[in-house]
């Protein structure tokens, strides 16, 4: 068994590398797992444990996802999943006019007839900065989000996605391609 998904890898730029700098330190009380920069990526799909054959099946559907052009992506905005009472997550949004979710859907498509079911949840483009785990001042934390709200960062090429299995481990996951796909 192998706990896989299907990501585009991001190459932190240095805004993004400053965004976060800043927001640990304002955020240093509260406990937040933060991405390491290595480990950034956008999932198209997560696949969770999967018995090896079935990721040697992906792995070989996967190539049969039709080339599209590559294309670039912004960052345009931050947000959290979960609600302001309780976040759970810390994520950049983007604007790509749709590639990623086009992305995500022959992916997901591709893996159907595999026996995978479709997701019930809807597409929403992101890269994860940071997992919370307890806010110290919610208020606080609330106005620290806020103030970051709406940043743009110069567009991140994407030329293909990967394969990843996860493997999780007390210091944080750690990713190891199985299959690069080129767009």
């Amino acid at each position: 068994m192998k706990r896989i998904f299907a990501a585009v890898r991001i190459e932190p730029q240095q805004a993004i590398h400053n965004l976060m700098q800043q927001m640990k330190h304002q955020l240093a009380a509260d406990r937040i797992k933060w991405v390491e920069e290595e480990n950034m990526h956008i999932t198209l799909k997560f696949f969770g444990e999967t018995p090896d054959d079935k990721v040697i099946e992906i792995a070989e559907a996967l190539k049969e996802i039709a080339p599209t052009p590559s294309f670039s992506i912004e960052f345009t905005h931050l947000g959290i999943f979960g609600s302001s009472y309780k976040p759970r997550v810390i994520w950049l949004g983007t604007d790509d006019g749709g590639n990623l979710a086009n992305l995500s859907e022959a992916v997901r498509k591709t893996i159907l007839p595999l026996g995978f079911e479709d997701d019930r949840q809807n597409f929403v483009p992101h890269l994860t900065l940071g997992r919370i785990n307890f806010i110290n001042d919610k208020s606080y934390f609330q106005k620290t989000i806020d103030s970051f709200s709406t940043v743009k960062f110069s567009n991140q090429p994407i030329n293909g996605f990967y394969l990843y299995e996860s493997i999780l481990s007390p210091a944080g996951p750690k990713y190891s391609v199985i299959e690069s796909y080129k767009l």
